[in-house]
């Protein structure tokens, strides 16, 4: 695979092919979460899950593993190279499904869950490395942006694929799609797709440099604000994934329309990236992430004062629907731009800082989903109120990361 010319990476540019795979790298999560979604009654009923709240652990250990897992892909993926790193993490990948498809109960599927999580984490770090080795600033951010438009094909598709398989094989049927996916991208790697890491970049896997480069992460402080606001909109987003199955098919009763509104959901998300893409180049990353925050607050605060006083906790599903799109439009714009402000500062440890960002993110915001999600009790009051409250900690930190910092 050719990688772009110096003129393309600093207009933003990238060959399809380079995307496409960058995107099957990065969407490992999203594919490992959402196809699974639409069989958790399945896989709870099967499993002998005594209580509900259960099957929402099959979706947010996955996120554990992957918080886990990132502080220790990062600085190996700046010691030994991207492409043994993200070696390692597929066949850690592969053996958490393996454990899944043969667990006989709840303790063995959320074992291999996790081990899928923290292997999924090495192929993750490793796309954000890749990207921040070819690209820096706003040109960096339009990649992502593509990345993440190309990557929303997955929850648009992941959960009426998932639910074909358990329809047609049962629901250890999935597990299989995910090793395929895996065995997919490790030859793809391994055949077209060059080392990225310049070797004078490597940093030896010693305590005394590697400490230093963690050091030098925490103490830069805008990368450490722009996470912290990536963090609270991930959390509320968790709640969203985690307690997407019972908003949709409990609270509503869309049966098996269920993936076709998540396909929806994934189709807002892949249209506000294609826009961000664009949008970046002249309005900048800080100027877009500010006002998609303000979006968020606004967006959840009127679709709960709506439902306060007129349609009460459980608002027609239209009014839901409707009054969550620009809430889905202000999480996407965030999240690409927020982890390429981060990133931004620290090319030269873009593995260890890729591991921090995304470690620290995700394992603020597994707790903080897990609780919002734990809330739902037949209505959506909790999920607006996360994004209410998360998305307005998030308006704040980008504020503080932006005072003094250059447009």
């Amino acid at each position: 695979m050719l990688l772009p010319a110096e003129s393309d990476r600093s207009q933003g540019r990238a060959p399809l092919s380079l995307l496409i795979f960058l995107s099957l790298m990065t969407s490992v999560i999203a594919l490992t979460i959402d196809a699974v979604l639409p069989a958790l009654d399945a896989i709870s009923d099967d499993l002998g899950f005594e209580n509900a709240s259960d099957r929402q652990l099959i979706v947010l250990v996955v996120f554990a593993g992957m918080g886990l897992g990132q502080p220790i892909f990062g600085p190996l993926a700046d010691a030994i190279g991207r492409k043994k790193t993200a070696m390692i993490g597929w066949v850690v990948y592969i053996i958490g499904g393996l454990v899944a498809v043969l667990a006989g109960g709840l303790e063995g599927m959320l074992a291999g869950r996790f081990l899928q999580g923290f292997g999924a984490a090495g192929p993750r770090i490793v796309a954000a490395a890749i990207v921040r080795d070819i690209y820096e600033g706003r040109a960096m951010a339009r990649i992502m942006s593509l990345i993440m438009a190309v990557f929303m094909l997955v929850p648009m598709l992941a959960p009426l694929i998932g639910q074909g398989l358990e329809i047609m094989a049962g629901w250890r049927a999935i597990f299989t799609l995910y090793l395929a996916m895996a065995i997919v991208c490790v030859g793809w790697y391994l055949a077209v797709v060059p080392e990225t890491l310049a070797p004078e970049h490597k940093r030896p896997l010693s305590l005394k440099p590697l400490a230093a480069a963690f050091v030098e992460v925490f103490r830069t402080r805008t990368t450490m604000l722009y996470t912290m606001a990536s963090s609270a909109i991930f959390g509320a987003f968790a709640a969203f994934l985690a307690g997407s199955q019972q908003v949709y098919e409990e609270i509503y009763d869309l049966g098996h329309w269920f993936p076709a509104m998540f396909a929806a959901t994934g189709a807002v998300f892949a249209v506000a990236q294609l826009a961000n893409s664009r949008l970046v180049m002249t309005l900048g990353m800080r100027r877009i992430c500010k006002s998609a925050a303000g979006m968020v607050v606004i967006s959840a605060v009127t679709l709960y004062v709506l439902g306060q006083f007129h349609f009460g906790p459980v608002p027609p599903f239209w009014v839901f629907f409707l009054g969550f799109l620009p809430i889905f439009v202000g999480s996407a714009l965030m999240f690409s731009n927020l982890t390429a402000l981060a990133l931004d500062p620290l090319g030269h440890v873009a593995g260890t800082a890729s591991a921090v960002v995304m470690s620290v993110s995700t394992l603020l915001a597994t707790p903080i989903g897990m609780y919002f999600a734990g809330q739902i009790d037949g209505t959506v009051e909790p999920l607006l109120t996360a994004f209410a409250l998360l998305g307005a900690c998030s308006f704040g930190f980008i504020t503080l990361a932006d005072r003094g910092a250059p447009r």
